[in-house]
């Protein structure tokens, strides 16, 4: 039997490291080929791959089409895992877009221009980050959910542009994996103002980097021995641990802090540091359909508190000792409110939103500046929400019970009813969800989308989504958008739109 022709992309980050490492697993039954910056990190990250049997490394550049062309000759199948990701895209905003949507575009150019659109199969990584905001009581989500990159978060924008080209490119085999927060050494050493914008009520659904890594091993594999059936194609899924990976911020703290010997968190972190909106997270109701096909699942959060203690090293053992003497806890306490301030008043830091009194910021993260007022001085006063089993399904604006094959026109025009426009279109196949009908959003904007672009990726307009964060106003008058927006927002709330600085019309 003929071997597979795997192309990965993104093979020094997290998940691709891992997976690429699963991946060299079965060189009996495929050959390899990466493409990687010629960066001294990337030079350092593969020192001892370059003669691996069945890996070709290809050194070049996401960003330039003849590396990409060159890669996707002869490939089978394309793990796209590369991206420019958060905090990183945060700080260059242009460069994530060029990378995360113009890595996508030169890979659907590569293909069609060699004339294979009906034989490669694309598989792309994309990010819980696409559907943003998803505080208590509106934790549960699931695929086709309202497409709400929150304010400023320029990576779930460039990633959500890219999403779209994807799922209408006219690829036959294509697949976006939605990869939630990745668990595991590299996470548990960020420092960076991001963790404060990670709200204490806020939750997630982990993976762990090995799982991610097991994950791309099987899909590939899979496909080649036929294991994988021909349904999974053409389709978005969320990446999820399950149970054992869902956890909220406060506990998470709780155990990892716990671990070094602080009992009471007052002595390392304040809620006033912290959002209380307008980052990303959920627990998953549809997760383990993607692991039903591809059985990656093996960590529990368990592996990232490990990971953690480990990173701390002596430190740890440090800090558990002085924890336990009279005092101790204020002691150690101190010393880490210092590093963590820091971190709060850095460039994106959300203690630096306040002190600098920058009005979009308080707005987008708190509401208001007196919703920040109004946060608890102390832990020891936080109420954390307790109700997590509560699931509040988002309507989708179809009836779901209907098989695929039952598609049909008046079901469009009634979901596109349901987003507070219309469906312009008078002919529809029946069952035909790729071909792109003619849609008006609420704002008189003029669009086609194909049905799984509008049902199953929960995306809608494209200049609304391209032009601005717009969502007080979307709420007025797109139902379906409302069900994420109102019960997260109060009315008294300034009714800001921010415009966005970058688009993928830039690329």
């Amino acid at each position: 039997m003929k071997k597979q022709k795997v192309f990965l992309t993104g093979a020094t980050g997290g998940m691709g490291f891992n997976g690429l490492n699963e991946l060299l697993k079965d060189t009996d039954k495929q050959d390899i080929v990466i493409l990687v910056q010629d960066t001294e990190r990337d030079r350092k990250k593969l020192d001892g791959y370059e003669n691996r049997k069945g890996l070709t490394i290809h050194w070049g550049d996401l960003t330039n089409y003849d590396d990409v062309y060159s890669c996707v000759k002869d490939a089978d199948i394309i793990l796209h895992v590369a991206a420019l990701v958060s905090p990183a895209a945060d700080y260059h905003p242009e460069l994530a877009m060029k990378v995360n949507y113009g890595g996508m575009k030169n890979l659907i150019r590569a293909i069609r221009e060699q004339n294979r659109m009906d034989t490669v199969k694309l598989v792309s990584i994309g990010t819980i980050a696409e559907t943003g905001d998803r505080m208590p009581p509106l934790h549960w989500g699931r695929v086709g959910d309202p497409i709400k990159p929150s304010m400023f978060d320029y990576y779930a924008v460039s990633k959500i542009a890219a999403e779209r080209l994807l799922i209408e490119s006219g690829l036959t085999y294509w697949v976006s994996l939605r990869q939630t927060g990745i668990m595991g050494p590299a996470m548990s050493k960020i420092r960076d103002a991001i963790m404060f914008h990670n709200c204490l009520d806020n939750v997630l659904e982990y993976v762990s980097d090995r799982d991610s890594g097991i994950l791309l091993r099987n899909l590939a594999l899979y496909d080649y021995t036929g294991e994988l059936p021909e349904e999974f194609w053409g389709h978005i899924y969320n990446i999820g641990g399950g149970e054992s990976c869902r956890v909220d911020t406060y506990t998470m703290y709780k155990v990892m802090y716990g671990a070094i010997g602080f009992k009471d968190l007052k002595y390392v972190i304040s809620p006033k540091w912290y959002a209380t909106r307008n980052f990303h997270g959920q627990y998953y109701l549809d997760s383990d359909k993607l692991d039903d096909y591809l059985h990656f699942r093996n960590d529990s959060m368990q592996y990232f508190y490990d990971a953690y203690i480990k990173n701390l090293g002596f430190t740890a053992v440090v800090s558990r000792f002085i924890c336990k003497l009279p005092g101790g806890q204020r002691f150690m306490g101190n010393i880490m409110k210092k590093m963590f301030l820091k971190d709060a008043r850095s460039q994106h830091g959300t203690v630096r939103f306040i002190e600098d009194n920058m009005e979009d910021r308080i707005d987008a993260y708190w509401g208001s500046r007196k919703n920040w007022e109004n946060t608890p001085d102390t832990i020891d006063d936080f109420k954390p929400f307790t109700n997590w089993d509560k699931v509040i399904r988002i309507d989708h604006g179809y009836d779901e019970t209907k098989p695929e094959s039952e598609l049909d026109l008046s079901d469009m025009k009634g979901a596109a009813t349901f987003r507070g426009g219309e469906c312009l279109s008078n002919i529809m196949n029946k069952g035909d969800w790729r071909s792109k009908l003619n849609f008006k959003c609420a704002f008189g904007h003029k669009f086609t989308a194909s049905p799984r672009l509008v049902l199953e990726g929960g995306h809608w307009c494209p200049h609304c989504e391209r032009d601005s964060w717009n969502y007080s106003a979307r709420a007025k008058v797109d139902p379906f958008f409302a069900q994420v927006w109102n019960p997260l927002h109060d009315t008294s709330e300034p009714e800001r739109e921010y415009t966005k600085i970058i688009t993928e019309l830039d690329v």
